[in-house]
């Protein structure tokens, strides 16, 4: 039986019954009263006065002169390093052709989405390499029109790291927009966007429940809440490491859970005590101090098999392999957003641009999705084509089901083909 060594504290209250009414409010408003009541939310949430939301290409041009060379060799790197795999995974998707029966042919193809809205947050931290998620993945997916939207950072817009993240990841318009109105505003089309077919981007929790509430009137990639991360680690890897990069994740936000899992209670303590070392030179302490606080958990597995079983029960967005037995979990876990294996790999270089999706699951939803890939960027499509042989041939079988169904106009459908495509000696007879 499993023992816990440090449960977080409780919680913030999250008031999620507001955040839904909230945001279904400004839906309404944004679908009713478009760009007026997006400028209104502009002005009063981000301080943004400036009816031009839509950034020229003067400015764009402006921000890649004044960004050092250094960052944006940096960029193109990671830019290369996740487009790359992404047009990996797309050549891994067949399309498919087949004859299943004689004269029936059955198909699909990856067909992709028309036009994609890309969102960067910019609260705390300006996620820039979101950009590169994206914008640099729909690209790859092959989308003809991509909008990039980031909140506005001052009276120049949005952040010009993001700004230049998202030109050179494959965005062809940037807005200066954030939070819910910028979502609207991509789903309903707004200024001069197209009413985009699916948008995408990580957020806040209005930004979130905007998503949820968006979709049906366009596509989502995921719903995603505070990042996770949990790591398995059985002392093989000294405690320094493990306690460094729990608290890497940490200081995204004191909503942030930090897990970890471990076979040996002495071990599990040591790691305890690196976390509270490192908190008092941490740069971020005071955001990654509440998050170890509130949510952090410590617990002690009595084996391996019983370490992945809570794993995969915690079934947590960034999971960390810092074990002697890395390949025995490579093959036994199943429930992760993405995995980072051995002490040489690290969440942030899955974050920032080692080239896997750094947009994943949360909350659980490991268990039943994974995180953004080019895949998601494609509608697979089905198509079926016969010849007149095998529709009569197939016509009575399917003539059958619809009559058993009480749906006798589907029938007919089939009973038509089964006379119009009789051979000419029954028809003549």
């Amino acid at each position: 039986m499993a023992t816990y060594l440090k449960r977080g504290d409780a919680a913030e209250a999250f008031d999620r019954a507001m955040v839904e009414e909230t945001v279904r409010k400004m839906l309404a408003d944004i679908r009713q009263n478009r760009e007026d009541a997006v400028l209104r939310y502009a002005r009063d949430l981000d301080k943004w006065t400036n009816p031009q939301v839509r950034l020229s290409e003067e400015r764009i041009r402006q921000v890649e002169a004044m960004l050092p060379e250094t960052w944006k060799q940096d960029v193109a790197y990671a830019i290369r390093q996740v487009k790359d795999f992404a047009r990996i995974q797309k050549e891994s998707m067949q399309e498919v052709e087949v004859e299943l029966r004689p004269g029936v042919i059955l198909g699909h193809r990856h067909i992709p989405v028309g036009s994609v809205g890309c969102y960067i947050p910019g609260g705390k931290y300006p996620l820039v390499a979101g950009a590169f998620m994206t914008a640099g993945t729909a690209s790859v997916a092959g989308v003809q029109t991509i909008i990039g939207t980031a909140p506005p950072r001052d009276a120049d817009g949005m952040y010009p790291q993001t700004l230049y993240a998202l030109k050179a990841s494959g965005a062809g318009a940037l807005y200066s927009l954030g939070g819910v109105q910028a979502l609207a505003s991509m789903a309903y089309g707004c200024f001069d966007m197209p009413a985009c077919d699916m948008i995408c981007g990580p957020g806040n929790p209005f930004v979130a429940e905007a998503k949820r509430q968006l979709f049906g009137t366009t596509g989502i990639d995921l719903l995603a809440g505070p990042t996770e991360i949990l790591i398995i680690a059985d002392g093989t890897v000294d405690a320094e490491l493990v306690a460094c990069d729990l608290l890497g994740q940490a200081e995204h936000g004191p909503d942030s859970p930090v897990w970890l899992i471990v076979t040996d209670e002495a071990f599990g303590r040591e790691v305890i005590a690196q976390v509270e070392k490192q908190l008092l030179t941490l740069p971020t302490r005071a955001i990654a101090e509440k998050a170890w606080r509130n949510n952090g958990e410590v617990v002690v597995a009595r084996d391996r098999d019983e370490a992945a079983e809570l794993s995969d029960a915690y079934a947590a967005e960034h999971l960390e392999l810092l074990t002697g037995e890395d390949d025995w979990y490579f093959a036994r876990l199943k429930n992760y957003g993405s995995l980072f294996i051995g002490e040489e790999s690290t969440v942030a270089y899955g974050d920032k641009g080692v080239g896997t999706n750094h947009t994943l699951p949360t909350g659980r939803a490991a268990r039943f999705t994974g995180g953004l890939w080019v895949g998601k960027f494609l509608k697979t499509c089905t198509y079926q084509r016969l010849t007149p042989e095998a529709s009569r041939h197939i016509a009575p079988v399917i003539s059958r089901i619809c009559e058993g169904e009480g749906m006798l106009a589907h029938g007919i459908t089939a009973d038509i083909r089964y006379t119009r495509f009789a051979p000419k000696n029954e028809t003549e007879a």
